[in-house]
């Protein structure tokens, strides 16, 4: 889907080489500290921001180059995003007309998302956040697509909608439908996904199924001169993470860990196996250098 993605602005490269894959059936987790380059990638998916190089390709096509896209493709980016003037029907039937649907469509829409007959005929200026991601989500299904790509739809939903979420993506995905998903609320994620992807700083850093990546592995370690032992571990070839919780994990067994400190003559405080502590921390990890804010 994604190969070699770039985008530079002047200098900066608020995207820089990045390449996944959203495999249908599944849900994928798209993951990254503020301003990492998530919303990005997902703009240059859907054809709102050009490439500087590479390609975002959806189901073989460029977002420009699908007739008719929204009966292939569902795209939220931003449920704040929606014209006030307008009922939440009126713009569901303007967007099924814009797309040769049957307005029943409309009305099915409306249900699958609990928007109810008198929330429907009300502005959308006067919905709150959530009711705005509820017509933003069945505005992303109206086409019956085959891909949804979501950018922070959760967010404003209470535990009950949050929970609708969830079910309305494993039924989805479970239709053989493909969907990104990108979120801060990384307890749902580890919940609802099944790969991750995730990004910092324009760059992927882990891609692969959340198993793989939340697997136990390698080795926390900590001593009395970090940067000195971070050192040593590159230079044998090892490629230490800061962990959330101070020190550093390794892949690679505690031994040999043990070993590199002892020829350098480092004093370890802490060395033990890897322990997961759920994707929440693995994040944390894996993003230490990346990181501007704090996350929920």
């Amino acid at each position: 889907m994604v190969d070699g993605l770039t985008k530079v602005y002047g200098e900066h490269r608020a995207v820089d080489d990045v390449t996944f894959s959203v495999e249908p059936g599944r849900v994928t987790g798209f993951l990254g500290p503020n301003g990492a380059g998530k919303s990005t990638t997902l703009r240059m998916l859907c054809a709102l921001t050009r490439p500087t190089s590479g390609s975002a390709l959806l189901l073989g096509r460029r977002y420009e180059d699908i007739p008719n896209p929204g009966r292939t493709v569902g795209v939220l980016l931003d449920a704040s995003a929606q014209h006030p003037g307008r009922t939440g029907r009126e713009s569901l039937t303007l967007s099924a007309l814009a797309m040769g649907l049957d307005r029943r469509r409309v009305e099915e829409m409306l249900e699958l998302v609990g928007l109810t007959p008198a929330e429907a005929r009300r502005r959308v200026g006067a919905y709150s956040l959530g009711m705005r991601q509820r017509l933003g989500i069945a505005n992303a299904l109206l086409g019956s697509p085959r891909i949804l790509l979501l950018d922070e739809p959760a967010n404003g939903l209470d535990p009950a909608g949050i929970r609708w979420m969830r079910t309305l993506l494993s039924d989805f995905t479970s239709a053989g439908g493909a969907a990104l998903l990108s979120s801060h609320l990384l307890r749902e994620v580890e919940v609802i996904a099944d790969d991750l992807v995730v990004i910092g700083r324009g760059r992927i850093v882990a891609t692969g199924s959340k198993e793989e990546l939340l697997a136990t592995a390698g080795t926390v370690v900590r001593s009395d001169d970090d940067r000195a032992l971070e050192q040593a571990l590159r230079a044998q070839g090892l490629e230490p993470v800061p962990s959330a919780r101070g020190g550093m994990v390794v892949e690679a067994q505690p031994v040999e860990v043990g070993r590199v400190a002892a020829a350098h003559r480092i004093p370890l405080s802490e060395l033990r196996p890897s322990e997961s502590g759920g994707l929440e921390e693995r994040f944390l990890e894996l993003t230490a250098a990346d990181a501007r804010e704090g996350v929920s």
